[in-house]
């Protein structure tokens, strides 16, 4: 999917308003098609091959949109907003793919009908905040974690894997409905996935290092831990100082300094310290005959974990000139610290700040455990948001049943604008249609039946069965999905849509200003 820059400059330097917004309308088009055959039940996978021969088989919407090649801009805009989709709630990238992708179609139609583009825009604004509002009254509060809807909710995201489906309620069930609900915490970081592993779930941490000293300290009651941001290393001075006498007794001052140091930290007799960066090999030496392990090159957001989840203050080596007591103060205390050697892990259980839970996921190969830990993460992040906000019918029926109550909004809009607020009613359709079409049913004929069924019962949660090709419940079925995905994903349509959509004119940059971009 190339911006076809060349063809551009041919012509003219610039392409006008609306043949800027269909040329946008096409690439994003072009975008929706590379990820909408893998939604809903029937959806098949999707193949990423790089150019050395790689492959990475899935069917995770965001996962495609990272990893293909989009050179247009308007297409790399939707790619963003299903990246955003993702880091907010962990689910429904396609969902929000496919609504932007089907708002900017049905926005284009508008124009060209000749209805002004400001007047289309304030409409899908107006339309989207309706269906908004419509839907939060339509969900569903999930407030305990034994819901038998919660564990619903979990096996459709896991893609009907019941090891998943139980991991992770497990782990929801060990760090309660308290840390669930806090808006800093996110299930699916407890995830992690390695081919050599059992799959389990245990409250603590597993942690990712470079390196570990082998040399286990005595068995204790409580280990101290002590995160490190930075390296753990003396400071040098430059080259140029150290072929001077003050240069050079500085930088033997420095070392001293960094010896008191170690000595300062066996002295606290900590167990554990986890360092971000390099450790000093000599220093490394001297903590390990102490008998204190030390991890090499922990992730920064790893270590943030550890500290909040041992009750430790993360410290850089400028911090060490503390007291005694006050670094004491500053550790964390946990139970257990398990080095793992073989899988590149270490283990810490039984910390005395906030609860966490690991959730981990094995397979046969690195390729399949990729994709079972990017499930596992979807699954956590569906559970997570319906603790969080509830849930509503899935399978594009609640989609479709908002379409019904947009097209009667649009009944009480004067003026142009409601041609904005029938292009919102047409998108609304699309998930549905597009559910119906990969599991091989005539979306047009189905998406009908099913329309004139919902408004003949008054139901907002008829959708169709995509085995028999038949109009069922999609709660009696057991297909729901948690509110937060389906108000982010329609909201982050909507405001993608409406950017794309006020896009009057595509100017080509100066290549000297596109490359200070870059």
């Amino acid at each position: 999917m190339e911006f076809q820059e060349e063809k551009i400059a041919s012509r003219r330097d610039s392409l006008p308003y609306p043949e800027a917004l269909s040329a946008n309308a096409d690439a994003i088009r072009e975008l929706a098609e590379a990820v909408q055959g893998t939604l809903g039940p029937k959806g098949l996978d999707t193949m990423l091959v790089d150019e050395r021969g790689g492959v990475v088989v899935t069917n995770d919407g965001v996962t495609i949109l990272k990893r293909m090649e989009i050179q247009h801009p308007a297409a790399r805009m939707v790619a963003g907003i299903a990246r955003a989709q993702q880091e907010e709630v962990g689910d429904g990238t396609t969902t929000a793919t496919l609504l932007a992708a089907a708002l900017v179609d049905e926005g284009l139609k508008q124009v060209n009908r000749g209805v002004p583009a400001a007047k289309v825009i304030a409409g899908i604004r107006r339309g989207i905040r309706y269906a908004l509002e419509q839907m939060q009254d339509m969900a569903q509060p999930i407030w305990d974690l034994e819901d038998e809807w919660l564990q619903r909710i979990a096996f459709t995201a896991s893609r009907e894997q019941e090891d998943i489906t139980e991991l992770v309620i497990e782990a929801a069930m060990l760090v309660g409905r308290k840390k669930l609900l806090d808006k800093d915490f996110r299930l699916s970081d407890a995830v992690v996935a390695h081919p050599r592993a059992e799959s389990e779930v245990f409250a603590g941490l597993f942690i990712p290092r470079r390196e570990m000293n082998l040399k286990s300290p005595e068995p204790a009651p409580e280990i101290r831990v002590l995160p490190v941001a930075g390296d753990l290393r003396p400071e040098r001075v430059d080259e140029g100082s150290l072929s001077t006498d003050a240069g050079f007794a500085k930088q033997e001052k420095l070392k001293e300094e960094f010896e008191q140091l170690i000595v300062k930290l066996i002295d606290l007799d900590v167990g554990l310290i986890a360092v971000e960066g390099e450790v000093d090999p000599q220093a490394d030496e001297r903590l390990t005959e102490a008998g204190i392990r030390v991890a090499h090159q922990v992730n920064r957001q790893d270590l943030d974990r550890l500290a909040e989840y041992t009750g430790a203050r993360l410290l850089r080596p400028t911090s060490f000139n503390r007291s005694r007591e006050e670094l004491a103060s500053l550790t964390g205390r946990c139970e257990q610290v398990e080095d793992s050697g073989r899988l590149g892990w270490f283990r810490v259980t039984g910390g005395h700040g906030k609860p966490f839970a690991t959730i981990l996921v094995s397979a046969a190969t690195e390729e399949v455990v990729e994709e079972r830990e990017r499930i596992a993460k979807d699954a956590a992040a569906a559970v997570q948001a319906a603790v969080r906000g509830g849930f509503l019918p899935g399978g594009g029926a609640v989609e479709l049943a908002l379409a019904r109550g947009v097209e009667a909004f649009g009944d009480t809009v004067q003026g142009m604008e409601v041609y904005g607020v029938s292009a919102v009613a047409a998108a609304l359709h699309r998930p549905m249609a597009q559910m119906v079409s990969n599991a091989g049913f005539n979306p047009l004929e189905k998406v009908e039946e099913v329309k004139a069924l919902q408004w003949r019962q008054s139901s907002s949660s008829l959708g169709l069965d995509c085995d028999r090709g038949v109009v069922s419940d999609m709660v009696d079925m057991g297909v729901v999905d948690p509110l937060p995905v389906k108000y982010h994903a329609l909201q982050a349509a909507g405001e993608v849509s409406t950017a794309i959509l006020r896009i009057h004119t595509v100017v080509k940059m100066r290549r000297a200003e596109a490359e200070r971009l870059r």
